[in-house]
């Protein structure tokens, strides 16, 4: 009879009922804030992937040749994009293509650092120049592991393909 009396009591009793209420809702909170967070960054880090690829097919298809030190530096110019987050997980695919009569692209010179080589770009060109033409294709790789989400999802490769035709010549050559 007495549990029954402060059971009664404990329902009619509103004092703690805000307190109970935020301490269920508190977890539910948390975690829609931190995966709000993961979710900003990774749209962040997957815009700064589009810039990167542009902003190396851009630079690249400005020149008639270039050679190891352009490349290294448009390369640079690439990576400073993703400033301030972290560079590590950073990859860069740059091949120069020239189609032949039968408009097949064919490879002029490929640099590629901290990722596999991508072959799809240049197999989708087929038929798209005529002989002689030519074109950059920039594949930009970055692979985002979420900070607080890390234990629900695994890492993510966001990446980014520019294709862009040579301003000053219809091919962009590799100079010794």
């Amino acid at each position: 009879m007495k549990v029954l009396r402060m059971i009664k009591r404990w329902i009619k009793e509103e004092n703690a009922t805000a307190l109970l209420e935020a301490v269920m809702l508190f977890p539910a909170l948390i975690t829609l804030l931190m995966g709000t967070f993961d979710l900003g960054l990774g749209i962040s880090l997957n815009q700064k992937t589009i810039t990167s690829s542009q902003v190396a097919a851009d630079l690249i298809s400005r020149n008639k040749s270039v050679s190891l030190s352009d490349v290294n530096n448009i390369i640079e110019a690439s990576r400073v994009t993703f400033e301030p987050y972290q560079l590590n997980q950073f990859g860069i695919d740059v091949v120069s293509i020239e189609f032949d009569a039968s408009g097949d692209p064919q490879i002029l010179w490929r640099e590629t650092r901290d990722m596999p080589p991508n072959d799809d770009p240049i197999n989708s060109t087929i038929g798209l120049g005529d002989e002689g033409e030519g074109m950059i294709i920039v594949t930009v790789r970055y692979t985002y592991q979420p900070f607080f989400t890390q234990l629900f999802t695994d890492s993510f490769n966001l990446q980014e393909i520019a294709f862009s035709r040579g301003r000053r010549s219809s091919t962009v050559e590799w100079k010794s």
